[in-house]
């Protein structure tokens, strides 16, 4: 999910007008709103699937929910050079190629239901190929989008390609349970295939952007320049994490219904966030901002620790949302402006790989504390987490200040 005063990029031979980097960013975030749009429809549904329908405990549900994202990590490297050597298109090309396989493998999961261990088994391949796919259309998107309508709109860019990441998550998670319902599970493997060949024909069409020339910088290297701020967004990723996979399991436990709606509210929030305050970065810093975010962030899981209505469960969610909505790029302007301009994708990867971490981890531990402590702890874990994230902020806002001064 960072800011306009990054390094210069190539940029368009004409200057384009304000109405057209716009167009240029909302078809190019298009890409990701598809992808995230196959990943939100299973959400609401796929750990219900697993801990009722095939009879596996809160843990291995949540490692469900979890391999997607440990595949999205490990795959981060992989992304940040291919989009920094063979370019930001090709890649986005081939992340949604396994999207589309990944929409297979879950149609045969659903198939295999009988057979519960082997259901699992193509359940989680399922998630592998999504995670794998995620990593290059969610990075490749967002660089692809940069070198149509230069560095100067970084922040733009990376704010659009957020919301139609969360945009696409508020219609996939209600859409998803609409589609269980009346048409199975199996379905939601095949809709999501559909959605990302249609991706990659239309990614196969859209221009070609050149490779930024220049020094590579190791990918370990670039990794260390990044690790304080990406700490910060694995510690604000918790709270999505623990809302992405056990607030259906949460509503339940409580015998509360329309769980899918604490997603919408969560990604409606995010969104309308980033709308509202698009420009708050350039404003004010993104430090400053990501103080605020976190605070607002922590207040929001606390409300879900304590929630004694589905309201205010979902008021909970929706202030999550709202917080975590700035976290990515505002830590990540500060980020992405630590390396050249030639290792920008590679940057962006390396920031990125504590999103996955965040949210690979989350699941498993989620659910070993629900084992043990039930629902509601797990948001106090995550708001702890958030307040961590405040610390470390003011601590990065104290030392770059230090250092500029």
């Amino acid at each position: 999910m960072s800011d306009d005063s990054c390094s210069p990029s190539p940029v368009p031979a004409r200057p384009l007008t304000p109405a057209k980097v716009t167009t240029q960013i909302l078809s190019t975030a298009f890409f990701t709103f598809l992808v995230y749009l196959a990943i939100g429809i299973p959400m609401a549904v796929l750990p219900g699937y697993i801990h009722l329908d095939l009879g596996y405990s809160s843990v291995i549900a949540g490692l469900g929910i979890s391999v997607q994202y440990f595949a999205t990590f490990i795959s981060r490297a992989n992304a940040g050079r291919m989009i920094d050597t063979v370019g930001a298109k090709q890649t986005v090309m081939r992340g949604m190629l396994l999207c589309t396989a990944s929409g297979g493998l879950l149609f045969l999961a659903a198939l295999a239901e009988p057979l519960p261990f082997l259901s699992l088994m193509l359940l989680f391949a399922s998630r592998a190929l999504l995670g794998l796919g995620e990593s290059l259309v969610g990075t490749g998107a967002i660089m692809w989008g940069i070198g149509r309508v230069g560095a100067d709109n970084t922040a733009k860019m990376i704010s659009w390609n957020g919301i139609a990441t969360y945009a696409a998550l508020a219609i996939g998670a209600p859409l998803g349970v609409v589609l269980d319902r009346s048409l199975g599970f199996a379905v939601i493997g095949l809709v999501g295939a559909a959605l990302t060949v249609t991706g990659y024909v239309l990614a196969r069409g859209g221009p070609n952007v050149p490779v930024v020339l220049g020094e590579k910088l190791s990918f370990k290297l670039v990794l260390r320049r990044v690790f304080a701020y990406g700490l910060g967004l694995a510690f604000g990723t918790i709270g999505f994490g623990s809302i992405a996979t056990f607030i259906t399991l949460y509503y339940a436990d409580h015998q509360w219904g329309n769980a899918a709606f604490a997603l919408t509210a969560f990604s409606t929030a995010f969104v309308g966030a980033r709308l509202l305050f698009a420009n708050a970065i350039n404003r004010f810093g993104g430090y400053r901002v990501a103080i605020v975010c976190f605070l607002t962030e922590a207040v929001g899981l606390l409300l879900l620790w304590v929630a004694t209505a589905p309201e205010v469960a979902m008021l909970g969610a929706a202030l999550t949302g709202f917080g975590f909505a700035l976290v990515f790029p505002s830590l990540g302007v500060e980020a992405v402006n630590l390396v050249p301009a030639a290792n920008r994708g590679a940057a962006l990867a390396a920031y990125s790989v504590f999103l996955d971490l965040a949210l690979g981890f989350t699941g498993p531990l989620a659910g070993l504390i629900v084992g043990q402590l039930g629902y509601p702890q797990v948001f106090l874990f995550a708001a702890i987490a958030a307040i961590g994230a405040v610390a470390l902020s003011l601590s990065l806002y104290r030392s770059a200040q230090q250092h500029n001064g």
